[in-house]
């Protein structure tokens, strides 16, 4: 029986560690990584985080790593302690499976924080990637009425397919008055003070990216603009699947280096 040692307390991971025990492994905590045949940490490891993986230097020999976001000093740590140290946010089915509790807090946020229905809302979605194309989808179900604006002529098709209305993402300024909702997926510094101005009286605005982050929060401030961050959801929203889904990824790729090895 192979073990595996899950670092951090959090619900995701003593979530992953629940579910690692259902497919028979021993599991144990940080006190037993000398033990461990597969080490997972948590997510980010960030320079904050460099003293979870510096339990990796007490790692048996021929011992694998699993993080999530892994920082320069945190590969520079397991590199010291001589343990491969593989990222499972790399991972496109974890990507892809994080963007169902993604979507789900989203939705769950526009339900909290507005007092009207999402069916007949206007609701302006930036970006059409996995989140995106998900959410665009849930909220058709709930009656809204969804515009995609995305840089990619392809996406806007891919929209339009799904029967959204689309325009490029340059014509974000002339879409925004038409929207009650704004909701961001694009890490990048796309809905402007500019576009935040061209809002109607009352629109709700909702970030999803990661940092840094789409929406100008100081303008957005300024405006007076009822808006909302929404950073790490899945975690956030639904610990235990998305723990679950994080141990999912990670044999996966277990499996694939038996394979490759046995290929070998």
């Amino acid at each position: 029986m192979k073990n595996f040692a899950v670092i951090g307390q959090d619900g995701r991971q003593q979530a992953a560690g629940e579910y690692l025990k259902k497919r028979g492994y021993g599991v144990y905590r940080a006190e037993g990584v000398h033990l461990a045949d597969y080490i997972l940490l948590p997510m980010p490891l960030s320079a904050d985080t460099v003293s979870q993986v510096q339990l990796l230097h007490a790692a048996a020999k021929g011992a694998l790593a699993f993080g999530g976001k892994i920082s320069p000093e945190a590969r520079a740590v397991a590199q010291s302690a001589g343990v491969e140290l593989l990222d499972y946010l790399d991972r496109e089915e974890l990507a892809q499976h994080n963007a169902i509790p993604t979507v789900e807090g989203a939705i769950e946020i526009l339900l909290s924080q507005r007092q009207r229905t999402l069916w007949n809302t206007r609701v302006l979605v930036v970006g059409y990637g996995r989140i995106a194309r998900l959410l665009c989808q849930r909220l058709a179900a709930f009656g809204a009425r969804v515009t995609v604006a995305a840089r990619k002529p392809g996406a806007r098709a891919a929209a339009e397919a799904m029967n959204y209305d689309a325009c490029p993402l340059a014509q974000l300024n002339e879409a925004a008055p038409r929207a009650e909702v704004l909701i961001n997926t694009v890490p990048a510094a796309v809905v402007t003070a500019f576009v935040l101005q061209n809002l109607p009286k009352g629109a709700f605005v909702l970030d999803l990216a990661s940092a840094p982050g789409g929406v100008d929060q100081t303008a957005a401030k300024r405006l007076e603009l009822n808006t909302v961050w929404a950073l790490s959801l899945p975690a956030k929203c639904a610990p235990v699947t998305a723990g679950e889904f994080v141990a999912r990824t990670v044999l996966e790729m277990i499996a694939e280096r038996g394979t490759q090895e046995d290929e070998d």
